[in-house]
C-alpha cells in the first residue's frame, strides 16, 4: 500500500482539487490511503479534507517536515508519497511511484514539477516560468547523474522503514527536502523518474517574488548541501498564499 501525506494550513481554496486528483489516479484506490495533516487551520480546510481523506490529523510536530513526519507515523503503507495541498499529481503519479519501488534496493524516488496557477499573469511572465522550470528539471536530471537528488516535498516518495530509520525530516526553515537526501542515501538507491510528475502551483514564488525566491532557495540549498549547515531562520512556512 501507498500512503499519500499532504500537509495543510488554510488551504480551503486548494485542498479539494488536490484530493479529487488522487481519486482520478490510474492506480486503484484500494491500493493507497490519503492522510491530511493540518497545522491548525482557521478556515474550512479540515471540513473539506474530511470529505475525501482517509485520515485527517492535527499537526503536533514543528514545521512542514514535522507535519509530514506526523503523517508517516500513522501511515499503514510500506511506501510514503508526499505532495502539497496546492499540487495536482498527474494521473499516473502513484502508478509510476509503485513501479519504481518494485526495483531492488530503492528507498526513495522523485520526479519533475510542471508550473501551474498562472492567474493574473501575462503570456511573457508565463513563458518565463515555464522556461525556468524546464531548466530546473534539466538541472535535476544532470545532478542525478552524479548522485545528487532534490527529494522535493511536493513530489517524492520513500520506503517507510528507511524513512523511519533516519527519523524523517528535520525541523528546518528551508531545504529540509534537500537535507533528507544526505541521510536517506545511505539506506539504498534513489531514482529520479521524469514520468513522476506534479502540476506545481507557483503562488509562493509569486508572493515572494521570482528573483528573491531564486536567491533564497539557492543560498539555503548551498548552505545545506555544500556547507552542511542547517537553516533555522525564516518564515516560509505557515503563510497564506491564496
Amino acid at each position: 500500500m501507498i500512503s499519500v501525506i499532504i500537509p495543510t494550513y488554510n488551504e480551503e481554496k486548494n485542498i479539494e482539487k488536490c484530493l479529487k486528483s488522487l481519486y482520478e489516479q490510474t492506480f486503484p484506490k484500494e491500493g493507497f490511503e490519503i492522510i491530511v495533516v493540518d497545522g491548525k487551520s482557521n478556515d474550512r480546510t479540515i471540513e473539506i479534507a474530511r470529505k475525501y481523506a482517509d485520515k485527517v490529523e492535527i499537526q503536533v510536530s514543528e514545521g512542514i517536515g514535522g507535519a509530514r513526519n506526523d503523517g508517516v507515523r500513522i501511515a499503514k503503507g510500506e511506501i510514503i508519497a508526499s505532495t502539497d495541498a496546492d499540487c495536482l499529481p498527474y494521473r499516473e503519479w502513484l502508478e509510476n511511484i509503485q513501479a519504481r519501488f518494485e526495483e531492488k534496493n530503492v528507498v526513495a524516488v522523485t520526479g519533475f514539477l510542471k508550473p501551474s496557477d498562472f492567474d493574473g499573469m501575462n503570456k511573457y511572465e508565463v513563458k518565463v516560468y515555464k522556461i525556468l522550470f524546464g531548466l530546473s528539471n534539466v538541472l535535476l536530471y544532470l545532478l542525478s547523474k552524479i548522485g545528487y537528488y532534490h527529494l522535493c516535498g511536493a513530489n517524492s516518495a520513500f520506503r517507510r522503514d528507511a524513512f523511519l530509520e533516519i527519523n524523517g525530516y528535520l525541523n528546518l526553515a528551508y531545504s529540509d527536502d534537500i537535507e533528507i537526501f544526505k541521510r536517506i542515501k545511505k539506506k539504498g538507491k534513489i531514482i529520479l523518474d521524469k514520468n513522476i510528475k506534479i502540476n506545481y502551483s507557483i503562488r509562493r514564488i509569486k508572493k515572494i517574488g521570482l528573483i528573491e525566491y531564486i536567491t533564497l532557495i539557492t543560498i539555503n540549498d548551498f548552505i545545506t548541501m555544500v556547507l552542511g549547515h542547517k537553516p533555522n531562520k525564516g518564515n516560509y512556512i505557515k503563510q497564506d498564499y491564496n
